[in-house]
């Protein structure tokens, strides 16, 4: 214990406040370096990367289940043993971070070229150290155990040689390459985007079907006719065979464009003819390259027509009905449809409606990447949890298009290619791949000029689990937590994330980058609905870290996530996990209060009494069972293993067993002190990974530790597990329960004694407990062979009540009576409807089948009061 450590104190505060405590305990643990990582450590290491939220984000509902499992899963393993590193960072985001900045630089009527390159990146530069990164303060909040010394950033300079690195070195090797192809085009952005960053939806359109000459083509983008330079048919489709090799004009152009035959036409689809455009619609353009036809690009970067004509200048959603009242007036418009719902392609950032264009990019060939990433999981390097989702990612990386990486923006890794003025491209050679070229490879001129693309954010954040360790040095870090252990993600991101670190990993790494892809679900409403602000069902996670604590929504959170399945969340279940903190806080003060010790551990077993052997049972089961299911990433089941073994069995029934021996005094308060002390710093320690803040204030206080941080993580001794003693505790939990029933149906209040003989010969066992059976129930015991009012039997044990002094036997007898009454009305009326012919034919089922609840339910009334009454003395 160090000079200023906290000592062991019992003024813990009535009530727990978290307002009060959790920013401190942060400041704390970070400060005395708890989570910082030893790499020259002889401990067994245990690794996670932060998938590292964008510099431009804000914490939400997503971010707070992701953290807190993570942090779950590092907090036990570092109170294992493990030298345990969590490494946080940020993604600088190409296009959000650059779009946030020109909408800034907008409202001072400037753009991006005003500025100029260099300028407008150190503008994006100064943004980012000013209103950049609010997430990582709101991370803190939420009590993420990251190693804030080893914070990385996908821009910084050590992750930025990293990407030059593999640049090079896979161009070297032929996996990147420059060619003219249809790609996503996002006419708001001004930029290429990939297949994942394009998000599909059923928007409403129409559907036009054209004449051209003896051939009838439908499109749902007329604009695009002015770039069409063919009509496709099937090769066997009878009704056109005789068409193939003609040509047809286009209308409203006077152009002359072929009939091909090609086998990508369904011929069963519409009329069985379709346009080709090959220079903005990929399949169009795979027809083009195999029929050798011309490609015209009709609209430029914004989505404007630049095809010659009275069409020129307009925007493409301007040209669209402008072209089909032209293709009207022309009498060449054989049908219109509207509305008609068709997938439509957005940038998933801005939401423009994604336009493709034919352009010359940079593109990674995936197929022997993404193979060596399918296999990895397929000879088990890495696994998937849960197993069902490993289907998803199969999916992905067994049919994955070759990968458009160059993206015509600013901010962001500069693609490290440099041009001639001849148009020569050059690479930095290996072993300098970090060295910007002095003069073409191919034919040596000087003067150079680095292509003014940058690359896709997903290609630095594809290296992330390695890069941020150190690669392409031989670090300690690297050599220490590499490969990492788990990678935690939501199953939404297989696709943009976990793939491309595969491909990487496997790639440049000797080994898979993670030992296994834990998989979540996505954060959803009490009713299963996606959060939506047009919905208003959008839940904050600051806002009840605010209200509820950090740890209220961190157990909230935890407790719904079910591997790799939705999670559905509501504030009313934020209340409940708040309930039950303070449910552990006040069970662990009243232990302080009661000399509760963890200094000489629990009494011998042959020395200790039903409870305590029942309660350290039960313990080693619990501590077995958590054990297990966060081996198995099982956090919703593993919450609620905590959530009743805490509140049912511990503070409901241990602690109330606690109190008979405690007022005793003596050897047997010592005991139970001792258990007490044992019972709570194990829950505390079991509960820390998930519920960090209140469990270090109680743990601290109660055995006077520096922290809990730094464990032990409590192990579960064998020699504890005592099904008689479980057996035993459960028949006196069900006769306890049983009294307090009892009661309650005859109107007892809750805190009045009543006088009772207990008969507990059928239950020897129980013979040591009778006060503490007397303490739960309320009861005072009446020696001899005093005499009751009324009585019940379980199990062999016999109880006699003392009711008429208690109650008002008449009262209790008219209201019962009362009750009773209406009951019978009830019985009868439903009764004779459901008796009724005419009423089972007309009614609809719902309705009958109420009928039928409610015959059933006043049938259940009309027995317990008729026990009731027969239960009452002088019955």
């Amino acid at each position: 214990m160090t000079e200023d450590s906290p000592q062991r104190r019992t003024d813990l505060p009535p009530q727990y406040d978290p307002g009060q405590v959790e920013g401190e305990l942060y400041d704390r643990w970070v400060d005395r370096g708890y989570f910082t990582a030893d790499a020259g450590s002889d401990k067994p290491a245990y690794c996670i990367v932060i998938p590292p939220p964008n510099v431009t984000g804000s914490l939400h509902m997503g971010h707070a289940l992701g953290h807190t499992l993570m942090d779950a899963l590092t907090r036990r393993r570092r109170m294992q043993g493990y030298e345990t590193l969590w490494l946080p960072g940020m993604d600088h985001a190409g296009i959000s971070t650059q779009t946030v900045v020109e909408r800034e630089l907008a409202t001072e009527g400037r753009s991006r070229h005003d500025l100029g390159r260099e300028a407008f990146v150190d503008r994006v530069w100064q943004w980012k150290e000013e209103y950049g990164g609010k997430i990582l303060g709101q991370m803190r909040r939420l009590g993420d155990g990251v190693d804030w010394g080893r914070e990385r950033f996908t821009l910084d300079e050590g992750l930025s040689r990293a990407v030059r690195t593999v640049f090079a070195r896979m161009y070297h090797d032929g996996l990147i390459y420059q060619a003219e192809r249809i790609i996503n085009w996002c006419p708001r952005c001004l930029t290429a985007l990939s297949d994942i960053e394009v998000e599909h939806s059923d928007d409403d359109g129409e559907l036009v079907s054209i004449r051209y000459g003896d051939l009838v083509v439908a499109t749902t983008r007329v604009e695009t006719m002015l770039g069409d330079t063919a009509v496709a048919v099937h090769p066997d489709d009878d009704r056109y065979r005789h068409l193939v090799g003609t040509e047809v004009e286009l209308p409203l152009t006077g152009r002359k464009i072929p009939v091909v035959a090609d086998e990508h036409v369904d011929p069963a689809f519409g009329t069985g003819a379709v346009k080709v455009t090959p220079a903005h619609d990929p399949n169009d353009f795979e027809i083009g390259q195999r029929h050798a036809l011309p490609t015209l690009t009709i609209m430029d970067e914004r989505g404007v027509i630049t095809a010659p004509g009275p069409f020129e200048g307009l925007d493409r959603y301007e040209a669209r009905p402008a072209i089909t009242a032209a293709l009207r007036e022309a009498g060449v418009i054989e049908a219109e449809k509207r509305p008609y719902v068709h997938a439509v392609g957005h940038c998933e950032r801005c939401k423009t409606v994604v336009e493709p264009r034919l352009s010359l990019q940079w593109f990674v060939e995936v197929a022997t990447l993404a193979r060596a990433a399918g296999d990895a999981v397929r000879d088990g390097r890495t696994v998937i949890s849960p197993p069902q989702l490993a289907a998803r990612y199969f999916g992905w990386v067994d049919d994955m298009h070759d990968w458009c990486i160059s993206r015509q923006l600013w901010w962001g890794h500069r693609i490290p290619v440099w041009y001639c003025s001849d148009g020569h491209a050059t690479v930095p050679a290996r072993g300098a791949e970090t060295v910007d070229p002095t003069a073409c490879a191919t034919c040596g001129r000087p003067e150079l000029r680095q292509d003014p693309d940058v690359l896709d954010t997903w290609f630095s954040s594809g290296l992330w689990p390695f890069s941020t360790l150190g690669w392409p040095d031989q670090t300690p870090d690297l050599a220490k937590f590499y490969p990492t252990d788990v990678l935690l993600t939501g199953y939404d991101i297989i696709f943009f994330w976990v793939a491309r670190m595969m491909m990487f990993g496997t790639y440049a790494m000797p080994d898979v980058p993670f030992r296994t892809v834990v998989l979540t679900g996505l954060i959803r409403d009490a009713r299963g609905r996606k959060m939506s602000k047009s919905w208003g069902n959008v839940l904050d996670p600051l806002d009840w870290m605010e209200r509820y604590g950090a740890d209220a929504t961190r157990f909230t959170v935890a407790r719904g996530a079910n591997p790799g399945t939705d999670v559905p969340l509501s504030e009313e279940w934020c209340q409940g996990s708040r309930n039950f903190v303070n449910k552990v806080w006040n069970a662990t003060r009243f232990a302080l209060l009661n000399g509760a010790s963890t200094a000489a551990g629990p009494p011998a077993r042959g020395e200790r009494s039903l409870p305590e052997r029942w309660i350290l049972s039960r313990l080693a089961a619990v501590t077995a069972e958590v054990d297990e299911l966060f081996e198995t990433y099982e956090f919703a089941k593993a919450c609620d293993v905590l959530f009743h073994f805490a509140w049912d069995e511990v503070c409901d029934w241990y602690v109330e067993l606690a109190k008979v021996p405690l007022s005793r005094g003596g050897r047997e308060a010592e005991s139970t002190r001792a258990v007490l002390g044992h019972v709570f710093a194990a829950l505390l320690r079991l509960l820390h990974p998930v519920v960090p803040f209140v469990t270090e204030t109680l743990y601290t206080a109660l055995t006077g530790a520096e922290t809990v941080v730094r464990g032990p993580w409590p192990t579960p001794d064998p020699a504890d597990r005592d099904p008689d003693a479980e057996a035993g505790l459960a028949r006196l939990r069900a006769l306890v329960t049983e009294i307090r029933r009892f009661r309650t149906e005859q109107g007892i209040r809750p805190g009045q004694r009543i006088g009772a003989s207990l008969d507990l010969t059928a239950a020897p066992a129980l013979a040591p407990l009778l006060d503490d059976i007397a303490a739960l129930g309320r009861l005072d015991l009446l020696g001899g062979a005093a005499a009751t009012d009324v009585g019940f039997e379980l199990d062999g044990v016999r109880v006699g009540l003392v009711l008429a002094a208690a109650i008002d036997v008449a009262a209790e007898r008219a209201r019962l009576t009362k009750a009773l009454g209406s009951a019978e009305k009830e019985l009868a009326g439903v009764t004779g409807k459901l008796d009724n012919a005419d009423f089972l034919r007309r009614a609809p089922e719902p309705v009958v089948a109420k009928m039928r609840d409610r015959r059933s339910a006043a049938g259940t009334d009309i027995a317990r009061l008729r026990a009731q009454l027969d239960a009452l003395p002088g019955a």
